[in-house]
């Protein structure tokens, strides 16, 4: 299935100047949606994943379902102040501005394995903080999954991605 004929592109959104990746045009057709969780659950089956952290919040969507078909746990990654327990936070930059995510201290412990999984790759900041929060629990191994990757955003961030096994389900 092609992906990219579900994802709606919406340009000057948030701001002038980006080219906005909408996946909601993709998780509303149901063979869509299927293809997205099949697909990744499929290619991490096998990996002895134990947790699946993903980020607010589109990442959630699939997130949760790959979590569910891998019999894994499921970590919500969120904006700073959503959390109701303690935390730990890393603020890192967008394309079009700063932010901050944060994950319950007692979210994973030294025995997981971790699945990162969000929306989109782009610049890879907010990819790069929820690493950040992950190594900071001295997980055993981490993998990241995306819908879409932004090929031609290319920066020190996705650099340092590079460095663990990624997926991608559609390149632009």
């Amino acid at each position: 299935m092609d992906l990219k004929k579900y994802i709606r592109e919406i340009p000057d959104y948030p701001e002038k100047g980006i080219n906005f990746k909408d996946i909601t045009t993709l998780l509303k057709d149901e063979m869509a949606f299927k293809t997205v969780v099949d697909e990744v659950s499929s290619y991490f089956n096998g990996r002895g994943i134990t947790k699946i952290v993903s980020l607010e919040s589109r990442g959630f969507i699939v997130g949760e379902a790959v979590a569910y078909c891998l019999n894994a746990g499921f970590v919500p990654a969120r904006k700073k102040g959503k959390l109701p327990s303690e935390t730990i936070h890393e603020s890192y930059e967008l394309e079009y501005g700063t932010d901050t995510i944060e994950m319950h201290l007692d979210a994973l412990s030294e025995d997981d394995v971790v699945l990162i999984h969000d929306d989109l790759l782009a610049t890879g900041g907010t990819a790069l903080a929820a690493l950040k929060l992950v190594q900071q629990m001295n997980v055993k191994q981490v993998y990241f999954s995306f819908i879409c990757d932004l090929k031609f955003i290319e920066n020190g961030n996705k650099k340092i991605l590079s460095e663990y096994e990624t997926h991608s389900l559609v390149e632009y």
